[in-house]
């Protein structure tokens, strides 16, 4: 698996963390704790881009989840499996803020990792959400 495979999948699990743990420990906290449970796993090629998505994906929630409750037909975010919406959200700020990784790759991440983690349906829906996006947005 490549650095930036490795780095998405940990930056979707540390999110799924974050958001189901409803425990005392703030964000930061939070990241600390991920980051120590899963040192072997942040090596130097992969802790970098890790950190990116993280505090990104935090830092530009507002952007991001607007951009998703206005292209998921039918989908609150609420609604959505904590899975899926996790895998966009690292997506969108990948659309965002990445400019050099092309959107087809960006999208063609979020599908297979949406495949490994998700439910049966997870890579057509997240396929269709961010396709949406990048073809509405302009993200092409």
């Amino acid at each position: 698996m490549g650095d930036r495979r490795q780095a998405r999948e940990l930056a979707l699990q540390a999110l799924f963390f974050f958001d189901m743990d409803k425990s005392y420990l703030d964000q930061d906290e939070n990241l600390i704790v991920f980051c120590a449970n899963n040192e072997e796993k942040l090596t130097q090629g992969v802790k970098p881009f890790f950190l990116d998505l993280v505090k990104g994906v935090k830092e530009n929630s507002a952007q991001i989840d607007a951009f998703l409750n206005k292209y998921s037909k039918n989908w609150r975010i609420s609604r959505m499996p904590v899975v899926d919406r996790n895998i966009m959200r690292i997506a969108i700020f990948e659309f965002l803020k990445h400019s050099d990784i092309p959107h087809s790759v960006t999208i063609n991440e979020a599908v297979e990792i949406g495949k490994k983690y998700g439910t049966r349906d997870s890579g057509s829906f997240i396929n269709g959400v961010l396709d949406r996006i990048k073809s509405l947005e302009g993200f092409e």
